[in-house]
């Protein structure tokens, strides 16, 4: 179809668009209406929901607005409200990927992902080798060594840095 608009102040017609209309059964007349302005090789499945996006999109903004504060916003300049706004949509990308993550029940999570197996003999890092029991009158494997670790001690380093009195051009600051 074709909507008309103060079409006598046009040179040629406007543009043919889509008329989307929705008809729930049961009900007297239709409930919605929509013009949409998509290709005409568009399949009927994606004309229905890219009409539907539209709801996403306003829970969306009420959900922003509502639960993150991008109502709040009480400043005067375009900056500050553009920073509020960018905090208040990253937040809530952030919560709805962390939404999308999990499932909502914990049974369809545990079988969407391979238990991982701990292979033998696998000792995780900084452990003592052989791992001690919890009293040390029935531990049966004693280590031979009370530090554990086979590298020797690192070589002394001064903390300080000194400079001498008789190379440094700041001598009259050093003391005795």
């Amino acid at each position: 179809m074709r909507p008309a608009h103060r079409d006598t102040e046009l040179s040629e017609p406007r543009a043919e668009e889509w008329l989307l209309i929705e008809w729930p059964e049961g009900e007297a007349e239709p409930t919605k209406y929509w013009l949409v302005t998509l290709p005409e090789d568009i399949s009927f499945e994606d004309l229905v929901d890219f009409a539907k996006l539209r709801w996403r999109i306003e829970r969306d903004y009420q959900e922003l607005k509502q639960e993150l504060g991008l109502g709040d916003y009480e400043g005067r300049g375009w900056r500050g409200f553009h920073h509020h706004a960018t905090l208040c949509i990253a937040a809530y990308g952030f919560l709805i990927a962390e939404r999308g993550a999990f499932p909502p029940s914990g049974t369809a999570a545990s079988s969407e992902f391979p238990r991982s197996v701990v292979p033998q003999g696998y000792r995780p890092r900084g452990a003592a080798d052989p791992p001690r029991a919890a009293h040390p009158e029935l531990d049966r494997h004693p280590t031979a060594t009370a530090d554990r670790r086979p590298r020797q001690d690192p070589p002394e380093m001064p903390l300080l840095q000194y400079a001498d009195p008789k190379s440094s051009k700041d001598s009259r600051f050093l003391t005795q």
